[in-house]
């Protein structure tokens, strides 16, 4: 079922991405609790709310930005006694490499990643996914819903049609456009919220999971973003797990996913990290 928590290992923060809240991770927070994990599943800055609050009165999310996301989960982070597992879903998984760079954390997984800046070439997939918001400049200000056929291509793709309406109904709130716009247009701007150093030989290591048929985040862009650290001495793991779409954390098999996540990164936490084994954590 995976691995308990040991010594100071103890503590999991995952992160939700675009177009999701935290109720995206029920399913792994209650599998990484019954092991004895504590287990975080903060929100964005103004996403607290249910489902269909945010549906109803997207207000708090128009204007949200990647570094406030980013600043957010930093100081959650910062203030925990022990560096913790981090894990990040889509845009989520951008954040937890950002976090990273900021010597954070025990361990990171991404999933189904959204890259930092230095992935140049965005898959078609990825453009048409995306392209509810970026098709007009007026997004970038505000919350941008998904339709549920939008859902079905971007996220919904190895599900029945029934079974993509349900996730939808469950899941989908409207997006924050102005964070969809920093991450596609992150190589125009240097002093983007979503760089990294990826040549950093003393982070602590980070694994980069895809899924076969993913077509947010297919595995060629996530090896891409696998390939922007290949500079760096620290480790550097990339899996893909076949036919899974980019709902891998809800749907149909999704423990598997959640197992290998938390395996590796306790492992890796308690073997490779300069946090854990050194002692030195650097916040």
């Amino acid at each position: 079922m995976g691995t308990a928590p040991t010594g100071r290992v103890d503590t999991i923060v995952l992160i939700h991405g675009l177009w999701m809240t935290s109720r995206s991770w029920e399913h792994w927070a209650r599998r990484y609790r019954a092991l004895g994990f504590r287990v975080l599943t903060p929100a964005w800055p103004g996403m607290e709310a249910e489902v269909q609050a945010l549906r109803d009165d997207p207000a708090p999310i128009a204007g949200l930005t990647l570094g406030q996301i980013v600043d957010h989960y930093a100081a959650l982070v910062r203030e925990l006694p022990n560096p913790p597992l981090i894990m990040g879903h889509s845009f989520g998984g951008l954040v937890a490499q950002v976090l990273l760079d900021r010597g954070l954390g025990a361990a990171t997984v991404a999933i189904a990643p959204a890259a930092p800046r230095g992935v140049v070439r965005l898959p078609v997939s990825t453009l048409r996914s995306v392209y509810p918001v970026l098709r007009s400049p007026g997004n970038r200000h505000r919350a941008v819903p998904i339709t549920p056929e939008e859902f079905r291509y971007a996220f919904g793709n190895t599900l029945t049609r029934e079974e993509s309406d349900r996730a939808w109904q469950r899941y989908a709130v409207p997006a924050a456009g102005h964070v969809l716009f920093e991450g596609a247009f992150a190589n125009l701007d240097a002093r983007s919220a979503a760089t990294v150093d990826n040549g950093r030989d003393d982070r602590a290591p980070l694994l980069l999971i895809a899924g076969g048929e993913d077509h947010v985040s297919p595995p060629a862009l996530v090896k891409s973003n696998a390939n922007l650290y290949r500079k760096s001495r620290a480790v550097t793991d990339y899996q893909e797990f076949p036919g899974r779409s980019h709902f891998t954390v809800g749907e149909r098999g999704w423990e598997k996913v959640a197992d290998r996540a938390l395996d590796w990164a306790v492992e890796m936490a308690t073997t490779r990290s300069p946090a854990i084994v050194g002692e030195a954590p650097r916040w």
